[in-house]
């Protein structure tokens, strides 16, 4: 008979460690603090107003200056940088998406408000996607055949981040996933003397069910056909590291994955094959579906929040971009 000694040798007892709140936290492996997060808004072409969008409680478009007032409560609780989204004037829209590179246009407007008020103390970062502004809802220019154009969409894309340096963005993020957009972008940037400007690339982003309420509070939906041809196929992994290694390569700054949650796997594969900072798009599907559940009842809102963000930290996101930081840090809940 084997005799089993009725406790561990001394050496084992990793449980030491968990014992208090305090030593968790001593030695805790993955942290999420303010400096990590970033604050999507949407912006409406008007100087006041706001609007609901019911598919994201908690989140407003806002004009002009609910948004500084906004921006400003912000800053008082850490959050640094904003990811802008522009909504263009009603019956503006056309087919190449003319209201995306209108230097007087509803994010050209926002920036320079945000940097005029907040200078560098806060970063601006603005998305680049043509979506939001195409009658047609794609993110790139549609031939007769309703075939999405790559090549003639990098004009419209760079001109479009050109107008967003031109008033003062920190960074620009196309959204777009047409081939070679970060080069065309990189290069129109440079040629304007806008060496300085960043580009938060989305370079691993998925054609995902989960983008539903992004596109209700952008009216952003495509009229037709879907966004497969160029956005990811969700059922690949590798191919993933190639789009992220060539938007390395043509330029960009700082890399993305998106969505987040159901891709943790892929933030840590991009997170191995480069040296750039890492961003994760906590996107509206997944901010949606953990509000649905909490105003339920079903979960504890705060600490799957929590869970959540440590998880996309955990898998080697260095910046999460997260319609859940006001709240989170407003609450305590990191």
């Amino acid at each position: 008979m084997t005799n089993h000694p009725t406790s561990l040798p001394g050496r084992e007892r990793p449980r030491r460690l968990r014992r208090t709140g305090a030593i968790r936290d001593l030695v805790s492996e993955t942290m999420v603090g303010s400096d990590n997060l970033i604050m999507p808004h949407f912006v409406l072409p008007t100087e006041t107003g706001t609007g609901e969008i019911p598919s994201m409680p908690g989140i407003l478009k806002n004009g002009i200056k609910p948004l500084l007032d906004q921006v400003e409560n912000d800053l008082g609780l850490g959050i640094k940088t904003v990811m802008l989204f522009g909504t263009p004037e009603e019956g503006t829209k056309d087919p190449v998406g003319s209201p995306a590179v209108d230097s007087n246009g509803t994010v050209p407007r926002a920036v320079k408000a945000l940097k005029e008020r907040f200078g560098k103390d806060l970063i601006v970062m603005t998305d680049v996607c043509l979506c939001a502004y195409t009658d047609h809802g794609h993110c790139g220019v549609v031939n007769n055949n309703g075939v999405i154009e790559n090549d003639p969409s990098l004009k419209h894309l760079a001109d479009m981040a050109r107008v967003h340096a031109d008033a003062g963005a920190d960074f620009v993020g196309p959204s777009d996933m047409m081939d070679g957009r970060v080069q065309a972008i990189r290069d129109e940037l440079d040629a304007r003397g806008h060496n300085d400007v960043g580009i938060i690339s989305y370079s691993v982003k998925y054609a995902s069910a989960y983008y539903g309420p992004f596109r209700d509070a952008a009216d952003s939906s495509p009229s037709g056909g879907t966004r497969e041809s160029y956005q990811m196929d969700f059922r690949n992994s590798r191919e993933a590291v190639r789009e992220a290694l060539l938007d390395e390569a043509e330029g960009a700054d700082i890399l993305m994955v998106k969505p987040a949650l159901a891709y943790l796997d892929i933030i840590k594969d991009v997170k191995t094959v480069t040296q750039l900072p890492l961003a994760a798009y906590n996107v509206s599907g997944e901010y949606s579906a953990v509000k649905a559940a909490a105003e339920r009842g079903w979960l504890d809102e705060a600490r799957v929040v929590r869970e959540n963000l440590i998880a996309m930290r955990r898998a080697g996101a260095d910046i999460l971009i997260t319609y859940h930081a006001r709240e989170a840090l407003k609450q305590g809940w990191l």
